[in-house]
């Protein structure tokens, strides 16, 4: 299927590695002009490389901290004419409730939602002018089933479906679409490196943690593994597209059934 990316430039921020890389990975393989974004310049020299040589296409590189507004505001100057924005970068820390000092909160609620937001507000201008745009929030199944051990964690995943539903509302009638999209668990790099240290402190492999991951912890899944981050980007690639673009304002699921509803 041919997306109609070519000639459209994406920013997907956290994309040097997991989910976001994979984003930023396949939107280049489909045409898109693709900025890359990590901490350190390093970790982004390495990611913008590897995606070149995957996919042959239009990579560039922005290291900084896009949970910082200088930072924000630097990368939608330094490359003018983003049409499509994904907020993919985020944090997440499993702590008992009683435990979460307010500095937690405000941490975790910073990174994963007020950066998008600084971000959106940022690259809206152009889109309006263009009439076209896609802005999507990776959010998580974790948004509709708030975790018992990272409620913070689920707090900013709900948040950031309100912020995507009332952004999109507000630009009805345009050709700029916003939606929200909802992986369930799955192999990124922190969750593989959580899970693989829970295999050795238990003297157990990965596939058993796995295993016992889908009975114990996320028994709703439906299909019993950890998705992987490609199966996340292609939902993100098809929805950045022409082709979605009657679809906006949606909490879009790849979390392997895991969220227990129909609709």
């Amino acid at each position: 299927m041919n997306l109609q990316l070519n000639g459209k430039l994406a920013l997907v921020s956290g994309s040097t590695a997991g989910i976001g890389y994979a984003i930023a990975s396949t939107l280049a393989l489909e045409g898109a002009s693709v900025i890359v974004n990590g901490r350190t310049q390093e970790g982004v020299d390495e990611a913008v490389e590897r995606i070149r040589a995957e996919t042959h296409g239009t990579v560039h590189g922005y290291a900084g901290d896009l949970s910082k507004a200088d930072a924000a505001q630097e990368v939608v100057r330094r490359y003018p004419g983003i049409s499509i924005l994904v907020n993919n970068l985020g944090i997440f820390e499993p702590k008992a409730f009683e435990d979460i000092p307010d500095e937690d909160w405000l941490r975790v609620f910073d990174v994963n939602v007020l950066s998008g937001v600084r971000l959106a507000r940022l690259v809206l201008p152009e889109m309006k002018q263009a009439n076209w745009g896609r802005i999507i929030f990776i959010s998580s199944e974790s948004a509709v089933q708030i975790p018992t051990e990272m409620i913070h964690y689920g707090m900013t995943k709900t948040a950031q479906l309100a912020v995507s539903r009332g952004l999109a509302e507000s630009v009805a009638g345009t050709g700029i679409t916003v939606n929200s999209v909802l992986p369930g668990p799955t192999k990124s790099r922190g969750v593989g490196d959580f899970v693989e240290d829970m295999a050795r402190a238990a003297d157990k492999s990965f596939e058993q943690v796995e295993s016992e991951f889908f009975v114990h912890v996320r028994p709703t899944s439906l299909i019993k593994r950890f998705g992987t981050p490609q199966e996340v980007a292609s939902m993100v690639a098809y929805i950045a597209s022409p082709l979605a673009s009657a679809t906006t304002g949606a909490a879009l699921r790849v979390d392997g059934g895991v969220i227990k509803s129909a609709f």
